[in-house]
């Protein structure tokens, strides 16, 4: 096959091509508009601000753990004293998709010896639901994972398996640094990949058989690990908090197959996620096209550990909603060309992939220049705050979700990143992230979920109704009130609080009464909610 001449896309100058495309969405916005990450860059300003600030303990403490959650907040280390904390952030962001569109073209040239045209339908996962919502330290793994596995697939190809063997120890024990997640999912598809080729050597002219290839497979990952260990170090401290649950959630994991392409409008997304659908499906009815046993070995496993994985992992929500795409991904990577099929159908699949990433790119750029509209009206408060401000925020949603997701939830984080305010959107898990709040004045508006607010009592969640948290928040404890497109309540409750500054649905307030407001009436008992990340 080497010999034979390459189509368009499957040349390097197209895989370069389509990887700095997956940038384009993010060059635009200051910030990038996902929804946690705000949140985690206030955390990295406490990183390194802590040594010059030190008041800042009393508020936050933050202590270096080896944990498997710890991608950006290591890699902006060398990266901000040279370009700033956003820029740092911005460009590791911009890597992700980048990295996600070379590892899926890279491991689909090394399974079929040449990228087929259905592989172009994979690349929108690069602005995957579980993206959008700002899993960063994950989607950053999982980036890595991909091109890990295209490499692993190589050297095995190339018949370096000693190599393979020495170098993996190293890169996996970065990669569970990096995110647990990316690790889990290298595993598995080392896993899967080297059955099949365990399977298919040949001894004595007859292939291996699945049991012994099993076997085999397990001996030939023992070098990706060693961060079992790290693993059991980590969540065997007495400090480590948070519950695994909700397995099983048939429902759910149906709705996070449907969103995979969640962004903006979800006719538009529903209508791209059944183009995968449909694609999938003709690897299935059309004779013309087939799927390759290793990546359907791969993505059959990573299925089998979406049924399995349940909805929250050591108090993370959304633990399975997150691989739900990379299902999909390697699926549509999988499919390629039966021998004999004409060029020219190959050629047209390869412009309709295109098309549709392009269109894709389209829409999330334009939907990320909105968001990132949304993002300076919010901001604009910064003019007026002052530097270490104690501001409560109440960030206002509904009790159900809307498909355009407003992305606000955690821009309060900015006012930490920005002016060393005190915020009360920051998450609080020991044995999670290195920060927890430590802030007692702020009683129950210490931490994530407090900042968010609706008008009424939303069953099985913490948030809280505005008028309720309007009440009950401790006036001893902040400055500033700080209403993000709030919903509806009754302003009386706004007494002791004065109007300093407004932009369209967002208000900030000055708390010149100190004086709590007689509690209100308490509130139905209420589930505790999982943090993400």
């Amino acid at each position: 096959m080497s010999g034979e001449k390459l189509n368009w896309w499957q040349t390097r100058w197209f895989v370069v091509a389509m990887a700095i495309a997956a940038t384009i969405p993010l060059w635009w916005p200051t910030i990038p508009p996902l929804v946690d990450l705000p949140g985690h860059m206030g955390r990295y300003r406490v990183q390194f601000a802590m040594a010059e600030n030190p008041w800042l303990n009393q508020w936050y403490d933050f202590r270096w753990s080896l944990i498997g959650n710890l991608g950006i907040d290591l890699l902006i280390i060398p990266l901000t004293p040279l370009m700033g904390l956003e820029l740092a952030v911005k460009l590791i962001v911009m890597a992700i998709p980048f990295l996600i569109v070379t590892g899926l073209l890279w491991i689909a040239r090394e399974v079929h010896g040449r990228i087929p045209a259905t592989a172009l339908f994979a690349l929108p996962l690069a602005y995957c639901y579980p993206i959008q919502f700002g899993f960063v330290n994950f989607a950053l793994s999982m980036a890595i994972a991909l091109n890990l596995f295209a490499w692993w697939l190589r050297l095995a190809r190339q018949g370096r398996l000693v190599f393979r063997a020495i170098v993996f120890v190293p890169l996996s024990c970065a990669l569970w640094v990096c995110h647990t997640y990316g690790w889990g999912v290298l595993g598995v598809l080392a896993f899967s990949a080297e059955m099949i080729r365990q399977h298919d050597l040949r001894k004595d002219g007859r292939g291996g058989h699945w049991l012994e290839s099993w076997i085999r497979a397990g001996l030939g990952c023992v070098p990706l690990a060693l961060p079992l260990v790290m693993m059991v170090v980590w969540r065997s401290g007495d400090h480590v908090t948070g519950v695994t649950a909700d397995y099983f959630n048939w429902r759910a994991k149906v709705q996070w197959i449907m969103m995979v392409l969640r962004d903006r409008w979800l006719a538009w997304d529903i209508a791209s996620t059944a183009v995968l659908l449909i694609v999938l499906l003709k690897g299935v009815r059309d004779d013309r096209i087939e799927y390759s046993r290793n990546l359907g070995l791969s993505a059959l496993f990573l299925f089998l550990v979406y049924l399995l994985l349940p909805r929250i992992v050591f108090g993370s929500a959304y633990a399975d909603m997150r691989l739900a795409p990379f299902v999909l991904a390697i699926l549509l990577i999988a499919l390629r060309p039966k021998r004999g099929s004409q060029p020219r159908d190959a050629a047209m699949l390869a412009m309709l992939g295109l098309l549709f990433y392009a269109a894709r790119l389209v829409g999330t750029t334009w939907s990320f220049a909105l968001y990132a509209q949304a993002y300076d009206r919010t901001l604009a408060v910064l003019d007026v705050l002052p530097e270490r401000a104690r501001v409560v925020s109440f960030v206002g949603r509904r009790c159900y979700d809307d498909w355009a997701y407003t992305r606000l939830e955690h821009v309060p984080g900015l006012l930490l990143e920005r002016k060393l305010a005190y915020t009360n959107d920051q998450w609080s898990m020991a044995g999670a992230q290195q920060l927890t709040a430590r802030y007692t004045a702020a009683r129950g508006f210490a931490h994530d979920p407090s900042q968010i607010v609706t008008d009424r009592y939303c069953r099985g969640e913490w948030w809280r109704p505005l008028g309720y948290a309007l009440q009950l928040f401790p006036r001893n404890a902040f400055d500033y009130v700080y209403l993000i497109s709030p919903p509806r309540f009754d302003h009386k409750q706004l007494k002791g609080l004065s109007l300093i500054w407004q932009n369209g649905t967002n208000y900030l307030y000055r708390v010149d009464d100190r004086t709590q407001p007689p509690p209100p009436p308490p509130l139905v008992k209420r589930r505790p909610r999982p943090v993400a990340g």
